[in-house]
């Protein structure tokens, strides 16, 4: 095991952002760049816009998590290794396709609102997630599962106790590559009617008022470092506990 952090090492960064995030709606509130951009830049706006984007993120990322990973482990059996090679590159094309353009279509069927959002970023969160499930599962070496069922441990055990400890990095590494891009497209959720950050960045770009675009950028960029930099921990406890 790892010797552990002192907690002050493990927080400082997460204390960090938070504070530079705080400091940055305080600064525009205070400097919103005209009587226009003050109406947007409120304490109580701001504050809303964040509760709307982190709920965006949370939900779908918690969704896709525990939609592809099970997905994922079950494509990567033996028996569906042509099923899983399949996927892995229909997952792969479709990572091509504009996020904004995956909003738009299930906007034109869901219709407005939040749940719209959040079924659209859940879709499009499922690929890293899934593809990197898959790829570290399969990346196992055929000679440790040997040894493994050779001493007798049945396939449940083997997938708990080898192939999911060995290929957790890579699963980690899919997870935090789909939320951060999830905080990113979550920005594309005001155009239909979700909120988030992309509300000021949208409105700073319509009545040209650079400092409501400031905001929204800044805001996303240390969410999105932030909810990477929590994952590392959370991966870094779990391989330490390991």
């Amino acid at each position: 095991m790892r010797p552990e952090r002192s907690w002050w090492k493990t927080w400082l960064v997460p204390v960090l952002l938070i504070g530079a995030g705080l400091g940055t709606t305080v600064y525009f509130v205070q400097h919103p760049g005209g009587p226009m951009a003050a109406r947007v830049l409120t304490y109580e706006h701001v504050g809303t816009l964040a509760v709307q984007h982190v709920s965006m993120v949370v939900v779908s990322s918690l969704a896709a998590v525990a939609t592809a990973v099970p997905l994922g482990i079950l494509v990567s059996r033996r028996r569906l290794r042509v099923v899983g090679t399949v996927v892995e590159n229909v997952v792969n094309v479709a990572q091509t396709v504009p996020s904004i353009a995956v909003i738009a279509l299930f906007f034109t069927v869901l219709g407005l609102g939040f749940n719209t959002a959040v079924f659209a970023l859940w879709l499009y969160s499922l690929l890293p997630i899934l593809r990197n499930t898959y790829a570290g599962i399969i990346s196992v070496p055929p000679g440790v599962l040997e040894a493994a069922t050779g001493m007798g441990m049945p396939p449940v055990r083997i997938l708990t106790r080898i192939e999911l400890p060995l290929a957790f990095p890579i699963i980690m590494a899919g997870v935090r590559t789909a939320v951060v891009v999830n905080v990113g497209t979550a920005t594309l959720a005001t155009f239909i009617g979700a909120g988030g950050f992309g509300h000021l960045i949208v409105t700073g770009i319509t009545v040209q008022r650079l400092p409501l675009l400031l905001c929204g950028c800044i805001l996303s960029a240390l969410l999105a470092v932030l909810c990477d930099h929590l994952l590392g921990l959370v991966e870094e406890r779990v391989r330490g506990a390991s």
